[in-house]
């Protein structure tokens, strides 16, 4: 579907993009429009929309968390829902905690829980080359951006002082991309969606490796699905780590926390248990 050449107004916009198939036709016109610089740029971004690009990628920005968070083409988009593991976060997090966001993607989870907290040292990380350019502008002078696969291009300094460990892992199974909307599927990496064939292989690595990672009395914190949390609270139980499960209603959304224990079991309470 083509947009019209002539002037394009709020009107317009919004029976294009409604024929076009977006639900919520009248919100995104107008972020549209306030986010155009010139009526060029507007037309320009009606055209990419229309032709399916995330609304987030069209306008370059997503809110989360009370900030504008850039998210530049081919960068997953924040979900609304993740903000619930950053308040989760928040709240199990003191002044000056250390603080690192794996899968960080445009970093927006870093980014927010930094604007909410005092002084936190906050490290991300993640695998792809544009996710790191995008989450360098997000978090700026809050933290530090490094490019790699999890845990590997964290400083060793970091083992054994991380208080709160974000890992927002891809967690859907692999037989079900397929079955997302067109804007995931198509225009978000792959490598942030697929979680390998039950969906908790990246939880398993980045719970396998985390103890060694945490402080004592430190959180592991990740999102899954409603239907996948008994078993990825087997999988951070496996590594050592104490898993609770935390649910939000309002915005359908599932974390797991697992803690690592403040002192090991001894020899005789491991003996007797």
């Amino acid at each position: 579907m083509s947009v019209s050449a002539a002037p394009l107004t709020i009107s317009s916009i919004v029976t294009t993009l409604r024929a076009a198939g977006c639900v919520f036709a009248e919100d995104e016109a107008k972020l549209i429009v306030s986010t155009a610089a010139d009526p060029a740029g507007l037309a320009a971004m009606v055209e990419r929309r229309v032709a399916g690009l995330p609304l987030e990628h069209v306008l370059g920005w997503a809110e989360f968390g009370g900030l504008r968070i850039a998210v530049d083409p081919g960068v997953f988009v924040p979900r609304r829902r993740t903000e619930f593991l950053v308040g989760q976060a928040a709240a199990l997090a003191g002044p000056g905690a250390v603080v690192v966001d794996l899968c960080c993607g445009s970093g927006a989870l870093g980014a927010a829980l930094a604007a909410t907290l005092d002084r936190i040292e906050l490290h991300a990380a993640d695998v792809e080359p544009a996710a790191v350019r995008c989450a360098r502008r997000n978090v700026g002078d809050a933290g530090r951006v490094y490019e790699g696969d999890l845990f590997d291009p964290l400083p060793g300094s970091l083992r054994g002082r991380v208080e709160i460990l974000l890992a927002n892992v891809p967690y859907v199974p692999t037989d079900d991309v397929e079955l997302l909307p067109p804007e995931a599927r198509i225009h978000e990496p792959r490598v942030a969606l697929d979680g390998g064939a039950d969906g908790l292989d990246v939880l398993r690595r980045v719970a396998a490796e985390a103890p060694r990672w945490l402080a004592p009395g430190g959180h592991l914190l990740v999102e899954t699905s409603e239907r996948q949390a008994a078993r990825a609270e087997e999988t951070v139980a496996r590594s050592g780590l104490i898993p609770r499960v935390v649910t939000s209603d309002e915005l359908y959304a599932t974390v797991v926390i697992a803690t690592r224990p403040s002192l090991p079991l001894s020899r005789s309470a491991t003996a007797s248990g």
